[in-house]
């Protein structure tokens, strides 16, 4: 699939005379340019001097929607529409009025030889599947075409350059593979299927085949009816009522006591006719007779043994011009042998019914098996996902909990022996575990989009520059870090720290994908996502933001590109990552509203897009500095009131806030917490968790008070992903979130903040 490129436009340079551009009328954006080109600095000269060959192919090419091109000359120099420029990336618009095989280098390659051979022979070719390597906007990519050239001739009938249509099928190739292997993992499954059917299934099936040969050998029966059995022949002669038949005849109808073979009158001829057939037979007689024609009819005949056997009589009367009959000869079949054949096939057709129906059976329950076969596959991928969820997330919490744990235990060890002066080594371990435990969670919640997003306008641009040196440092020497920044670029609204997690994550990767060093490329873009590709990315249709990382690295197959956005999947040694990097990344870019997407060839790197809507508002300023804890006390007596159901965080807030001077308040719910904001003690500040037991939310509980507290400051805290509690995220003046856990100074920041609004 071709990935999603940045456009670039050519701005108007040198002018010529319209009246000579007559041909280059229309051509949209390409006709422009053509128009405009200074085309005397070229080997092509001014168009007004080009051949008429090259005004009628180059004007067919410009207003043709197809993606096309002329190569034009010996060098094969490259003209092309519209369509063509889109495929050609950031090869536009350097490639205009270059030789093709200069613009393209091994993507031409493979086709030189077609197209040389065109130019010296005069035959044109065409192609349902050319496979193409091609680089476009830095990205290598194995790419394929439908695609046809055709030369064109002068005036003078010599092959001046050839016309170049073609549709590119990548799309369509890599769905069809998708949907073999599809396929034939489906065949698999039933051929697992079918391999579990015990002895009676195959007795069943061997009796199947029976009836189907007998169904087939109803088919043999049909054609033998249309072929019938002939056993004797009769001509009549209506004017003397006179019949000769031949001994076939004579036996069939047992009539072999007459002595003569002629002469014989109608009369004779049906003696031995069923007697309840005969009224039919005469009846059938005189209307042949008067109408002329045609004549069939059956009926039953007694032999000269006594039975009676079905025959049925062919013939045509032949009248005279004056309409007189003259002649009626004919032809006997008998009927026997065709009604047995008759009841053989409406035997067949019964055992064939009651065989589809048998069949129709089998398949429903096979397809149930196969449902059911089906389902537990899934019970089982979501029972693997969920092992590999909490074993990873056991493993790496355990792993963290020992480093806060022992900590803890050498801090209270030291303080029981009074050696306080080396307390800090352990502060500082038990706070970073603390941090990367706080971090695996909020990858955890961005893998289930759960998490609390603090979104800001955000120039994504200035946000790259800011993190280069420390990629840089991240990536190591061997690795050359490169930029590059789309002019232009829109505002997204997103979480900050979050991108930035989101890209040194992928950064990271790279890293990893070029042990032995190479080249590392962070690109952004803007792109227009249209209905068919924001419907295959599960985005709306609109502007979006690209921001791209690439890597000449190891590449992955396409088997790990399917999985790589999978929860604790990774390709990476036990303990050299957790896997939740890249489907944080997914969570994180869907939360967002946005998308993310991998393009990777083994051996030949990886390139991962994310993409966010664009934002209609103006970047705002970022200021990375971190404070040290300060606590400001005050000493205007204000009071501030907890909400919280966890004691140990109820008491924390309260000894920091205690210590700064407030007055604090404390409630274990929301119903006593309602009870204390509707009473007239004086609130400054309201601190409540979003979730909380007594029957409605933080947020419920807070809109609650600010009915009778209109103006009252409210700072929710959560440690979970509540947006659907906060109605979204949309806060209403003089409130903000903090989402656990945090440091103790941005707690008191916002308090301070919060009170001073």
């Amino acid at each position: 699939m071709t990935p999603l490129v940045c456009a670039h436009v050519m701005p108007p340079s040198h002018s010529l005379n319209a009246s000579t551009l007559s041909f280059l009328l229309g051509g949209g954006e390409m006709g422009e340019l053509f128009r405009s080109h200074p085309w005397e600095q070229t080997p092509l000269g001014t168009p007004d001097t080009w051949p008429q060959s090259l005004r009628t192919s180059l004007g067919f090419v410009l207003n043709s929607t197809l993606l096309g091109a002329v190569l034009w000359g010996p060098e094969l120099l490259l003209l092309y529409n519209d369509a063509y420029r889109e495929m050609l990336g950031d090869r536009h618009p350097e490639a205009l009025g270059k030789p093709v095989a200069d613009v393209w280098g091994e993507t031409y390659a493979p086709i030189a030889d077609d197209f040389a051979r065109v130019m010296t022979t005069g035959k044109g070719f065409g192609s349902r599947e050319i496979q193409l390597p091609m680089t476009r906007w830095g990205l290598r990519q194995t790419t394929y075409w439908n695609a046809t050239a055709s030369p064109i001739f002068g005036e003078d009938g010599s092959i001046l350059g050839i016309l170049n249509v073609a549709i590119e099928t990548s799309e369509q190739v890599v769905a069809n593979h998708a949907r073999d292997e599809r396929q034939k993992l489906l065949n698999r499954k039933n051929l697992s299927l079918a391999q579990a059917v015990d002895a009676r299934t195959v007795e069943r099936d061997k009796a199947i085949a029976e009836k189907l040969i007998a169904a087939r050998d109803a088919e043999r029966v049909q054609l033998a009816l249309a072929a019938g059995a002939i056993v004797g022949t009769w001509s009549w002669d209506l004017t003397q009522d006179c019949f000769t038949i031949d001994e076939g005849f004579s036996e069939s109808f047992g009539l072999e006591n007459l002595n003569r073979l002629t002469d014989i009158p109608l009369a004779g001829i049906v003696a031995n006719v069923h007697p309840n057939d005969l009224d039919g037979l005469t009846t059938a007689i005189k209307h042949a007779i008067i109408r002329g024609g045609a004549y069939a009819h059956q009926y039953r005949v007694r032999r000269q043994d006594g039975d009676y056997h079905w025959v049925e009589a062919n013939g045509r009367v032949e009248h005279d011009a004056d309409g007189t009959p003259l002649r009626f000869p004919g032809v006997i079949l008998d009927l026997d042998e065709k009604r047995q054949l008759l009841a053989q096939r409406d035997q067949a057709i019964e055992e064939l019914r009651a065989l589809n129906a048998a069949l129709e059976q089998r398949i429903e329950e096979r397809t149930r098996e196969l449902m059911q076969s089906e389902e537990a596959l899934r019970q089982s991928q979501k029972m693997e996902a969920v092992g590999h969820l909490t074993g990873g997330l056991a493993h790496d919490f355990n792993n963290l909990l020992a480093g806060i744990s022992g900590a803890l235990d050498l801090i209270s060890l030291r303080i029981e022996q009074g050696r306080i002066e080396n307390l800090g080594k352990y502060v500082s371990t038990a706070q970073d575990a603390a941090d990367r435990a706080a971090a695996l969670t909020h990858r955890l919640l961005a893998f289930a989009r759960r998490q609390t997003l603090l979104p800001v306008a955000t120039d994504v641009n200035r946000l790259v520059l800011d993190m280069l040196d420390m990629i840089q440092r991240t990536v190591g020497p061997g690795i050359r870090v490169e930029n590059v920044g789309a002019a232009g670029l829109w505002t997204v609204l997103v979480d900050r720290s979050q991108l930035e997690n989101t890209l040194l994550n992928l950064c990271i990767n790279a890293r990893d994908a070029m042990p032995g060093g190479g080249r590392l490329t962070v690109e952004t873009c803007n792109r227009w996502i249209d209905r068919e590709m924001g419907k295959e990315l599960s985005i709306p249709e609109g502007q979006y933001l690209s921001m791209c990382v690439s890597d000449n690295g190891s590449g992955m197959s396409p088997e790990v590109v399917a999985k790589a956005f999978d929860p604790f999947f990774t390709t990476k040694p036990l303990g050299a990552g957790t896997g939740l990097g890249l489907s944080m990344i997914y969570g994180f870019a869907k939360q967002s509203g946005g998308h993310v997407r991998i393009y990777s060839e083994v051996g030949e790197g990886t390139t991962v897009c994310i993409y966010l809507p664009r934002h209609s508002g103006t970047a705002v300023d970022h200021d990375d500095s971190a404070e040290a804890l300060r606590l400001v006390p005050t000493d205007a007596g204000e009071t501030v009131m907890i909400v919280d159901d966890e004691p140990s965080i109820r008491m924390l807030f309260a000894d920091i806030l205690q210590e700064m001077g407030y007055h604090v308040i404390q409630a274990a719910d929301s119903l006593t917490g309602l009870s204390i904001l509707q009473s007239d003690v004086r609130l400054d500040l309201l601190i409540s968790d979003v979730g909380l037991p007594g029957g409605m939310n933080g947020r419920q509980m807070a809109d609650a008070a600010r009915t009778t507290r209109p103006d009252l400051k409210v700072l929710f805290v959560t440690g979970f992903a509540e947006n659907a509690m906060l109605n979204e995220g949309h806060l209403e003046p003089g409130m903000a979130v903090l989402t656990k856990p945090f440091n103790i100074g941005i707690l008191t920041e916002r308090v301070r903040d919060l009170i001073a609004l």
